[in-house]
């Protein structure tokens, strides 16, 4: 897992201040100074001071600068951090309970200690950052409701039966999805297990190693992408109180009035009896591709 430049800067500032080098009231560097230290664009190192002002680790002083807070916890130099299963687990608990309920965008270390009624610093001796959060969170999840032991004989039911899984997961954690990138994939071990029982699925089917893992791959990036739109959903129902429902019943009369111009007869047509909705879309698109999975399998038989 790539860390962000602004996560790495900000990670090096808060040891720097849990171990006391900083203490409290000292100047922090500034935007400008970090720049030219770390070599980046002046809004990587906004966001950086940023992330700190939110975890109550330093504060702005007027004509002063950016110093570090009254209240930080510090920890003995060269103390290695805590390793307790338990805490950790009650960290990611609190957290995957915040995104659930509020989303991603506003998940904090600050907020998950407060969530706990412990200092945002003594949650770094066991999670190193929200980046690490994420991945905690996001195997906590795929955790919650495992594969079976015994997979079904039949390759394209265990197929779908891990992608019925992945989809309840996705619709009861609407951030999960969108907590997930194919391109720099998270090394969490249950997501992973998805991967890994595919392949197996499609072992002994005729099929090179190369089709089995493109087929695998793509089977798991098919139902995060039906999922992707989950949390924008949640997040636009919460802010305006409007279900999704609701506000497709509210463009009703837009939409007939473009429908009416004529310019599309086949979409005008189709569209009064189709019945989307999430799941029809999933369920079509799982089918579809299995359908083609299939061909491939047959094509192999002698």
């Amino acid at each position: 897992m790539s860390e962000a430049p602004y996560a790495r800067i900000a990670g090096e500032l808060r040891r720097r201040i849990a171990t006391g080098e900083l203490a409290p009231g000292d100047r922090v560097p500034s935007t400008r100074a970090i720049t030219q230290r770390w070599g980046v664009a002046m809004a990587t190192a906004t966001k950086a001071l940023a992330v700190l002002r939110q975890e109550g680790l330093v504060r702005a002083v007027p004509g002063v600068g950016t110093v570090v807070a009254d209240t930080v916890p510090r920890v003995r130099q060269g103390r290695p951090p805590s390793d307790d299963p338990a805490v950790r687990a009650r960290v990611v608990r609190a957290a995957v309970a915040l995104a659930d309920a509020e989303g991603t965008a506003g998940l904090t270390m600050r907020r998950v200690a407060a969530e706990l009624g412990m200092p945002t610093m003594s949650l770094y001796r066991h999670v190193a950052n929200k980046e690490q959060l994420i991945a905690l969170m996001v195997d906590a999840a795929f955790a919650s409701e495992p594969l079976p032991t015994r997979p079904p004989e039949d390759w394209r039911a265990a197929l779908e039966l891990s992608a019925a899984i992945q989809w309840r997961l996705y619709r009861a954690h609407p951030w999960l999805a969108a907590s997930l990138n194919l391109s720099r994939p998270l090394l969490v071990p249950h997501g992973m297990r998805h991967i890994d029982w595919a392949l197996a699925a499609l072992d002994g089917l005729g099929l090179d190693a190369d089709t089995r893992m493109h087929a695998a791959v793509t089977l798991f990036g098919y139902v995060r992408g039906q999922a992707v739109d989950t949390e924008p959903e949640a997040r636009a129902t919460r802010t305006s109180g409007i279900t999704g429902e609701q506000w497709m019943d509210a463009q009703r009369d837009r939409m007939t009035a473009l429908l009416d111009q004529g310019r599309l007869p086949h979409f005008a047509a189709l569209a009064p009896e189709a019945d989307l909705s999430p799941t029809s879309l999933y369920r079509f698109g799982l089918t579809t591709l299995l359908d083609g999975l299939a061909a491939r399998v047959d094509a192999t038989t002698p």
